[in-house]
């Protein structure tokens, strides 16, 4: 979506909701004051931190003040390593990037769906013994099903509730992750997940954002958040062209506005490439963040 056509976008959301009002009434200037006061945690995927050894590339992070790692879907198989590798530092774990498992949980073949089920339940089993905010999950990525939007919206909400409850018992829950048309034709504006989350009618499913998908989709970063509201649980930080936010000219201002109104105490987490040496433009990249939060909350 270019600038241009974000911005159309966003105006035009903005005339339906004040259409939305009959003549005389009072508009309501924006979202109630949130109750808890929102905090900007960093997190980053490991891939793009400097290092050979996780113990390496944690020390790093700690070192350039993040809050938080966020782990890929192998915990399940390696929970004893990121234990042990998490254990000497102050980092908790923000999210687990699982993915779609192959479209399995939501495969036009029937007999996949278990395999998948399984495969998220001990991950979930695993994210929760090591603290995690969620796993992320992918309903499917284009070419993974032949199922409609409608056939898989039907089969989340018959798998999802019971995987929840598990999460639940397990001290974590599901994120699901909205992508841009590229990359998957179901379940692509925030506000989408969230339906999903509260048809689901359990605490152990959930959503998140993507400001890089975001852009390409929402016609207004503010808007997206605020849609999901308290089911928002972790948030993936990239600029408008996936690389280091502050590398291009993708700004953060408006979306963590909607953060803040809504009081998120979670993670924003770095998914995305490095232009660059990353020891110079990682922790650049997190002083432009901590910049746009201080301008969004003046």
């Amino acid at each position: 979506m270019n600038t241009n056509r974000r911005r159309f976008l966003a105006a035009g959301a903005a005339c339906s909701a004040a259409a939305a009002f009959p003549c005389g009434a009072k508009a309501v200037a924006g979202p109630p004051k949130p109750q808890a006061q929102a905090a900007l945690k960093l997190s980053s995927q490991l891939g793009i931190i400097p290092g050979r050894e996780l113990a390496e590339k944690l020390a790093l992070m700690e070192q350039w003040g993040f809050h938080a790692v966020e782990l890929p879907g192998d915990v399940a198989k390696s929970e004893k390593k990121y234990t042990e590798a998490l254990r000497n530092t102050n980092l908790k774990v923000s999210a687990v990037c699982w993915g779609s498992h192959g479209g399995d949980l939501v495969s036009e073949v029937v007999e996949k769906r278990a395999v998948g089920i399984e495969a998220l339940r001990q991950t979930l089993t695993a994210a929760g013994a090591l603290g995690s905010t969620g796993v992320i999950f992918v309903p499917a990525f284009n070419g993974q099903t032949k199922l409609t939007n409608q056939e898989i919206r039907a089969v989340l909400l018959d798998i999802l509730p019971e995987l929840g409850e598990h999460a639940v018992k397990c001290g974590t829950r599901i994120l699901l992750e909205p992508l841009n048309r590229n990359e998957a034709f179901f379940l692509r504006l925030v506000a989408d997940a969230a339906a999903i989350a509260r048809d689901c009618k359990t605490p152990g499913v959930a959503v998140m954002g993507d400001f890089y998908h975001m852009y390409i989709e929402e016609p207004s970063d503010l808007g997206a958040f605020i849609s999901a509201g308290q089911l928002l649980h972790h948030v993936h930080l990239a600029s408008r062209e996936r690389v280091l936010p502050g590398q291009d000219d993708r700004r953060f201002v408006e979306g963590f506005r909607g953060l803040q109104w809504i009081g998120y105490q979670d993670y924003c987490s770095f998914e995305c490439r490095v232009r660059g040496d990353p020891h110079v433009e990682i922790p650049k990249s997190m002083a432009f963040l901590r910049r746009e939060w201080e301008e969004a909350s003046a």
